[in-house]
This record gives structure tokens, sequence and C-alpha cells, in this order.
């Protein structure tokens, strides 16, 4: 076996619904492409089984009994876990989308939906989160810095929380700050041309996830939304001219 394969199955996917037609489909579709997959049926199991295996991604139905998928979601991020998180719901209401993403989700499948494309997405998110290292780059605005080869984001020296994605959209901002980036542009940083249905209020969500956020960390740097064309990375003083 290769390195490369003993990577793969190293770690598990877990999977968390208790339809159990959906788990068998799942766990099949993943397992003939060589991932090792841990199944659970109920979200109290998941968090247990999540701190245990340390998965490399999560596959978390929306509606499951006790906990729902949107409480488990947000308890993984309170633990600062950055586990790349797929949310499956037979809801196709944009609420229910924005609220996953919102509270944490990477990506958002509606039911029924393709194993195939479950597949894809899944593998989608873990080229994401396991990227080469990258050149050692520090960006900076105002008290906001990422240190691309750590994939580590400080606020006045104090660590920041960004999902793979707000990272990624973060980085494209502050490359140039004061250039406006158009939703398609960020959408293709986020998602690397893979060819996936994406909806231009996904970026809306983590734009104003990001907001939240760097208010919070009082990081001198703002998003700045340029009507009708996109979003503009400015350092918080310059607004203040």
């Amino acid at each position: 076996m290769t390195d490369t394969a003993n990577a793969t199955l190293a770690s598990p996917i877990l999977i968390v619904d208790d339809d159990p037609t959906t788990c068998d489909v799942v766990r099949a579709y993943l397992e003939r492409d060589g991932y090792r997959v841990v199944v659970c049926r109920s979200g109290a199991e998941a968090l247990d089984v999540a701190r245990q295996t340390a998965p490399r991604c999560l596959v978390l139905d929306v509606m499951l009994p006790g906990r729902d998928g949107f409480s488990i979601c947000e308890e993984i991020r309170r633990r600062g876990s950055m586990v790349p998180i797929l949310m499956l719901s037979a809801r196709t209401d944009e609420p229910d989308r924005v609220v996953g993403l919102r509270i944490g989700a990477d990506d958002y499948l509606v039911k029924p939906f393709s194993p195939g494309e479950l597949v894809a997405r899944v593998a989608a998110l873990l080229r994401r989160a396991e990227i080469g290292p990258l050149p050692p780059t520090v960006l900076r605005l105002g008290e906001l810095e990422l240190v691309l080869d750590r994939h580590e984001v400080l606020a006045g020296g104090r660590s920041l929380e960004l999902t793979h994605f707000e990272f990624a959209m973060v980085a494209a901002l502050l490359e140039q700050p004061g250039r406006v980036l158009s939703r398609g542009q960020l959408i293709d940083r986020l998602y690397g041309g893979d060819g996936m249905p994406v909806y231009e209020r996904s970026v809306d969500v983590h734009i104003a996830r990001i907001r939240e956020k760097l208010r919070a960390a009082h990081a001198g740097a703002a998003i700045v939304t340029v009507r009708s064309v996109g979003y503009k990375m400015m350092a918080a003083e310059a607004l203040r001219r």
C-alpha cells in the first residue's frame, strides 16, 4: 500500500445519519474510493466518536434523534475543531443552508443526492483542508495577520479562528487590500474550479461571519461591500478618514 493510501485510511470519514440506507450507500461509495468510514446514528454518539477518532471529514445529517445536526456542528466548532463538515438535509429552504454555513459547516448537500456527488464534495473538502505547504508568507492589514504556511490567523497577536473557507476568502482579500473582488472571483478561490454548483448567497454568508469575527477581535481591518460589484478589505483607520 502506498503512503497516500495509508494516509487516506489513517483517519476516518465520520458519517452521522439515522437513516440506515443513507449510511450504507454513502459508506459503500466512500470505501470504494479508499476511505475508511465510521458511522454514527445519533448526535450524542457522534460527539464521542469524533473526539476518539479525530475524523478527516464529517458528513452530518441535520435531522437526528436527540440533538440535531446544527447543534452538533456548533459544539464541534466550540471545541476548536476545524474538521471539514458537510451537512446533509432534506430541507431545501435557503434559510437552512444559510444557518448551516453560518454556524461553521463548510458545505451543504440537499437530499436526495447523488452518492457520487457526495464523494466528490468530500474529496474537494479534503483537498482544501490538506493543501500542501504554502510559501512562508504573512499577509498583514491593521492588527490582522495571516500566516499562510501555518494556516494561522492573528488579530492583535491573538489567535482568531476561521474555517477553511473563511481563511481562503480573507487571504484573497488581503493579497491586494483595497482591490474589489467579485463574488465570482471569491467563489473561484473557495471552490477551486471543482465544477460544483455554488450559490453567490454562500459568499455573502461567509462575509457576514468573517465581519463578525473581525469586529469582535478588534482586528483593525474590515470588509467593505461595493454595491453590485463585490467586496474589498480595508484598514479600519482608512475607513474613518
